[in-house]
């Protein structure tokens, strides 16, 4: 029996921590050439669902697919605004919307702090509309340019900071770490308002105001918000504390609806990865609603349209693989003011000229990630050369001076996807250091291990920070080395209990009944579907009827199922070496429930992400 991975559609390693009724566990590939037959030891495991008699009302599928993800209650299906919980739960929350009505009634200058990925963008733009649509006459916006100033409120940011005179510092998807950087402000006489979500170390900045659900205590039910959560979550206890004051009449400013902003909100938190739990999945659908009916921003829209995604009919993974990669170019090659100008201009043409030249920027992306990738994969190979069969290591870091930064977290993801182990990729920063983008798997916080090493080797780290699954940090390039060393024993402590094999995680068969387009457009209105909220994926042995190739790395199929009863379309993308799966008759396939749109018919169709041939 011969199976394939295929290369550019493992995002069922991020699905791990879920309990489905079906596992298909094999033996991954090497790491360094994804082979089109290579062999697979598959291992099928079903378990019997329990505990979701509060979902009898819906159809059988769907309770079948929220119960192995864990929902407590069938109030979590609400997707409406009034289930988002408060925003004064978040601690902080009354230091910082007085520290902001105060600025707009007084008309301070407000500068927004930028990171310069795509949560960091949507969270600027979000601010800097959000506070004008309050009243606010003076607010601007600075984002450090990754390959000058790095991450964050640091006292060389607020020194350029400082040429634009602002009274009041507010960092929208950063801050939580930045000690120094919020000292400095405060020396130089501004007040710093900190709104994040990264987790915070030991230490606490001197701000005037923070407010992260991740802090201490912090007593808000989700700790998953993406930084423009947070941004929007202030906004909206803001609203609340202008009218209560009198602040919309007293200024003849009419009050806003937010909802106009949500679509940024969704656009943010689908980028940056964060779970989508419940109160993120509200943010999401609702801005998904109003980016459908036509009322998002230029930006968004333009994003979407440069991609070949059609607006009425987004989805949540349209935000992920198609916008935001074209959002995060600008950061990662050129400079994120570009990204955060497209999302903030009204204009329809500005949006898609500026769309236009993110997506030359991904593209330019695209071909540096091509090259790193062969690069990662020359030392991976020369690595499993000198460890001579012994297991893969628990932890793995990759350097070459020649890799570009903006680019070492999509590297360091797509090494991780092939050996499902924590990775670091490392580039030259300057003044003799190297900067590094970390990317876990499920089970090993790759935040904790960064701190725990740091704790033990205090002298080692420069900075670092982040999440769970991801992270950045800056040593000395003289001690990548004893670094790596390190890594990998710290890792290895973390690895008690974490399933180290490459997995897919299904849902179990469909009947011929279920292969419906009725089926697969109830899913589709069941999400968003996302990180921690995965996507269904089923799995099934099929005949094949029909099998050609379609754009060079492209399989199309006709597929029976094995009662005979129905035939399906299916199609698996990107696909190594096509022509040798034409002349296979049976396949075992994991896929997903798709809707194919073609000459304004609408059929149901598999998507492949995994198969396995059943004999010739």
């Amino acid at each position: 029996m011969g199976g394939l991975n295929l290369p550019t559609k493992q995002r069922w390693a991020n699905e791990k921590a879920f309990a489905h009724p079906v596992l298909l566990k094999g033996l991954p590939a090497k790491p360094y050439a994804i082979m089109p037959h290579h062999p697979v030891q598959k291992k099928i495991i079903r378990r019997s669902l329990s505990g979701a008699g509060h979902l009898s009302h819906l159809h059988p599928l769907l309770q079948r697919i929220y119960a192995v993800r864990n929902l407590a209650s069938a109030e979590e299906l609400d997707r409406s605004l009034s289930k988002l919980p408060s925003p004064w739960l978040l601690s902080g929350m009354k230091a910082m919307v007085e520290q902001l009505a105060e600025a707009i009634e007084n008309r301070r200058h407000l500068l927004i702090v930028a990171d310069f990925d795509a949560d960091g963008a949507t969270s600027c733009a979000v601010a800097i509309l959000g506070l004008r649509l309050f009243g606010a006459q003076r607010v601007s916006y600075i984002v450090p340019n990754r390959f000058d100033y790095g991450y964050g409120l640091t006292p060389e940011i607020v020194a350029v900071a400082a040429r634009q005179q602002p009274d009041v510092l507010i960092t929208v998807d950063n801050g939580i770490s930045s000690i120094e950087g919020v000292r400095a402000a405060r020396e130089r006489g501004m007040r710093v308002l900190i709104t994040d979500h990264h987790l915070p170390g030991p230490e606490l900045p001197e701000a005037d105001a923070m407010v992260n659900p991740n802090l201490p205590g912090d007593p808000f039910p989700s700790k998953s918000l993406a930084g423009v959560g947070v941004m929007f979550y202030v906004l909206m206890a803001l609203r609340t504390h202008l009218r209560e004051i009198g602040w919309f009449g007293q200024s003849g400013t009419s009050e806003p609806n937010l909802g106009q902003l949500l679509d940024l909100v969704a656009l943010g938190t689908v980028a940056d990865v964060v779970a989508l739990d419940h109160v993120n999945r509200i943010l999401v659908h609702q801005g998904l609603q109003r980016i459908r009916c036509g009322q998002a921003h230029p930006g968004v829209t333009a994003l979407l349209e440069v991609a070949g995604r059609a607006s009425h009919k987004v989805a949540a993974a349209d935000l992920g693989f198609a916008a935001a990669p074209r959002l995060n170019a600008a950061g990662r090659i050129e400079d994120m003011a570009l990204g955060i100008e497209c999302l903030l201009t009204p204009d329809v043409e500005t949006a898609r000229n500026l769309a236009a030249r993110l997506d030359d920027l991904n593209r330019e992306r695209r071909e540096i990630e091509d090259q790193m990738k062969l690069d990662a994969l020359a030392i991976l190979e020369d690595m499993d050369k000198v460890r001579q069969g012994r297991n893969d290591p628990a932890g793995l870091c990759l350097f070459d001076p020649s890799w570009h930064q903006g680019v070492i977290g999509i590297l360091a993801s797509r090494i991780k996807d092939r050996l499902h182990r924590p990775v670091i990729a490392f580039a030259p920063g300057g003044n003799g250091e190297i900067k590094g983008s970390a990317r876990s798997i499920p089970g090993v916080h790759i935040r904790d291990v960064l701190s725990d090493i740091a704790a033990r080797h205090p002298q080692l780290l420069s900075r670092f920070g982040g999440h769970a699954l991801a992270a950045g940090l800056g040593l000395k390039a003289q001690d990548f080395k004893r670094f790596a060393e390190i890594f990998e024993t710290e890792v290895a402590k973390h690895l008690e209990g974490v399933d180290l094999d490459h997995a897919l995680h299904s849902d179990g068969e469909l009947t011929a009944h279920e292969l419906r387009l009725e089926s697969a457009e109830l899913l589709q209105q069941a999400g968003p579907w996302g990180q921690g909220f995965p996507e269904p994926l089923f799995d099934g042995d099929f005949e094949v009827v029909q099998s050609r190739v379609v754009g060079a790395r492209h399989l199309k199929l006709v597929l029976k199922t094995p009662d005979q009863a129905r035939m399906v379309d299916a199609i698996a993308f990107f696909v190594d070496r096509p022509e040798n799966w034409l002349g296979y008759r049976r396949l075992k396939a994991a896929y997903r429930l798709d809707v194919n749109e073609f000459r304004d018919n609408r059929s149901v169709q598999l998507r492949i992400e995994y198969m396995e041939t059943c004999g010739p």
